[in-house]
């Protein structure tokens, strides 16, 4: 034997596929996927996102057919939001119990029953008319404590509604304390906060504008983290957990992978994060143009979020990766 040879040979745990599945670190399931859905007031018909082939405004009536589709799949959940008819200053929509995204939560809860988690996006930016996910002061910068009022009203609304989940996205300081509050003093004890802890002003949410019918102009600078900061996030961690947040989530997912490993091991509560409407329109765009092989594209980039330590993963891929993964091919058992 060669004095050159190697003394350590790791290829020998890649050697097969058996040797790699029993060596294999993580796995992907379908419940390990929640699917965002967008529910438009007054639609007939479901609507295809341009910016997003493949993702639809749903109707009430196809909403209700993609959520019997993801309990058949085994998702772990759908996270709803609300694409409201008319808008006002202080996202009146989002309170009303005849909102558009109150009607769906009490609608989906009637159809699946506890068979799929019902989660509900909380935050205004969707019902407001200058798009921001609070309500404006009087300089039209957003008020942190007026818009904890409007929250504690909201997250009720989604709980009469039959929400399993509401999952406050609009960064403002205190708003789990608030929305806990508001829940368990009206008996909700049991509907549970998924925090969008560590919420980055990122480039990458451009479709999703076009999916919510966006009013925003500017940008959202002053209560979503900086692209930069790292450290922050274990902060906001540590704020929400304080808080009283059950689940907590970092977005977006890709560009962030770095957050939510350091967010995950610090974390005593799951942790997901979310593949955001950028990031599924560039695999889109790579796909189409024969660029990438969707099938592998999508499973590698779901596997990177659980390898980074993610329990579940909110991605417009959920039924598509779930269907992939009940009847895996052989050149894609690497996946589960």
């Amino acid at each position: 034997m060669s004095t050159n040879a190697p003394l350590h040979r790791p290829r020998r745990l890649r050697s097969s596929d058996m040797m790699r599945r029993l060596n294999r670190e993580v796995t992907l399931r379908s419940a390990d996927f929640i699917l965002p859905a967008f529910v438009r007031e007054g639609a007939s018909e479901p609507r295809e996102i341009t910016s997003m082939p493949g993702v639809m405004q749903h109707s009430l009536d196809s909403l209700v057919e993609a959520a019997r589709e993801a309990a058949e799949l085994g998702l772990g959940g759908i996270m709803l939001f609300g694409v409201p008819e008319k808008k006002d200053a202080v996202g009146s929509g989002a309170t009303d119990p005849n909102g558009i995204l109150n009607v769906a939560i009490s609608r989906l809860r009637e159809e699946v029953g506890d068979s799929l988690l019902v989660m509900a996006d909380l935050c205004l930016d969707e019902f407001t008319d200058h798009g921001h996910c609070g309500v404006l002061d009087e300089r039209g910068g957003v008020d942190n404590d007026r818009t904890l009022e409007v929250y504690r009203e909201m997250a009720l609304a989604q709980a009469r509604a039959g929400a399993h989940v509401v999952a406050p996205s609009g960064m403002m300081d205190g708003q789990i304390a608030a929305i806990r509050d508001a829940l368990d003093s009206e008996g909700f004890t049991d509907v549970a906060i998924y925090a969008y802890t560590a919420k980055y002003a990122s480039a990458f949410y451009g479709p999703f504008r076009e999916a919510v019918d966006s009013s925003l102009s500017g940008d959202r600078k002053t209560y979503q983290q900086d692209p930069a900061n790292g450290r922050e996030a274990l902060r906001e961690l540590e704020l929400d957990l304080a808080e009283g947040a059950d689940m907590i989530m970092v977005k977006p997912g890709l560009p962030y992978l770095d957050v939510l490993a350091e967010v995950a091991a610090a974390s005593p509560v799951p942790v997901g994060t979310y593949q955001v409407s950028g990031e599924y329109a560039m695999i889109e765009a790579a796909c189409q143009n024969g660029w990438l092989d969707r099938e592998r594209a999508v499973l590698e980039s779901l596997l990177a979020f659980k390898r980074a330590g993610a329990a579940h993963v909110l991605t417009y891929y959920a039924p598509y990766a779930a269907k992939l993964l009940a009847d895996l091919p052989p050149h894609l058992r690497e996946f589960a």
